[in-house]
């Protein structure tokens, strides 16, 4: 892990912008860590606008998490923000915004496109990331993941057993093959449905809490569409990781 840059916020909070391989991440620290005290980590998903588009409201959550003396850390999605394009990626949203367009199902062939590749190159960078990141004076386990796209949440709780808790936003189109995916989940889950989401079918959100293995896990639904997730929703999901990971 490379660090780029690093600085303090006006309440103390430490952010450090890094790269680690091919992709950039930001590393937000409370003044409390130290290598004689370390704190448990949340990953902060997002979707894939980039960070510099997505940095108002992922430093809004790392504030809110270090209020709760956690570390928290994102890195850019593949073909999103200051990375490479990625062209098949690219073409695969064309074809969702033109479905989009004509006013018909999305069909499964696009949200394969779209979706799975993303996963198969998104969980392993995530993984790599948590190894750097918990190599480091001041970070620790127990592990959390929060928000982004639903399936690369899923990918990864399956993946990496040092996650032990997790925030989903069922706000995103899920390959049939995912529903799966979430029967392998077990983690203690707290799942966000915005009720009248226009880009998220409300019965497949609804089909895929009922497929995850966790014996644990809740669903929250509110009023209203994709982006108007009420704030109390976020501090609910905030106080549901910081109650499980300081049990873990």
């Amino acid at each position: 892990m490379h660090v780029i840059s690093e600085k303090h916020l006006d309440d103390g909070l430490l952010e450090r912008q890094f790269t680690l391989g091919e992709f950039p991440g930001l590393l937000w620290t409370p003044p409390a860590a130290s290598a004689a005290a370390p704190v448990p980590l949340i990953l902060l998903g997002h979707p894939p606008l980039g960070l510099r588009a997505m940095y108002p409201r992922l430093v809004a959550r790392a504030r809110r998490a270090a209020a709760d003396g956690f570390a928290t850390a994102t890195v850019e999605l593949p073909g999103s923000g200051d990375r490479p394009a990625w062209p098949a990626l690219d073409e695969a949203r064309a074809g969702l915004r033109r479905a989009m367009r004509a006013g018909g199902p999305v069909g499964d062939e696009i949200v394969d496109a779209l979706v799975l590749p993303l996963v198969e190159r998104a969980v392993p960078e995530w993984r790599s990331a948590l190894d750097a990141l918990l190599a480091l004076p001041g970070i620790g386990g127990p592990v959390g993941y929060s928000g982004g796209l639903i399936s690369v949440g899923i990918g990864l709780a399956v993946a990496d057993p040092r996650i032990k808790a997790a925030v989903l936003f069922a706000g995103s189109l899920v390959p049939r093959v995912m529903f799966e995916e979430a029967r392998r989940v077990t983690v203690p889950l707290h799942v966000l449905l915005q009720w009248d989401d226009e880009g998220n079918e409300r019965q497949a959100a609804l089909d895929l809490f009922d497929a995850f293995g966790s014996g644990e896990k809740s669903l929250h639904a509110h009023l209203g569409g994709h982006t108007g997730v009420p704030e109390h929703a976020g501090d609910a999901a905030a106080r549901f990781l910081a109650r499980h990971l300081k049990a873990a």
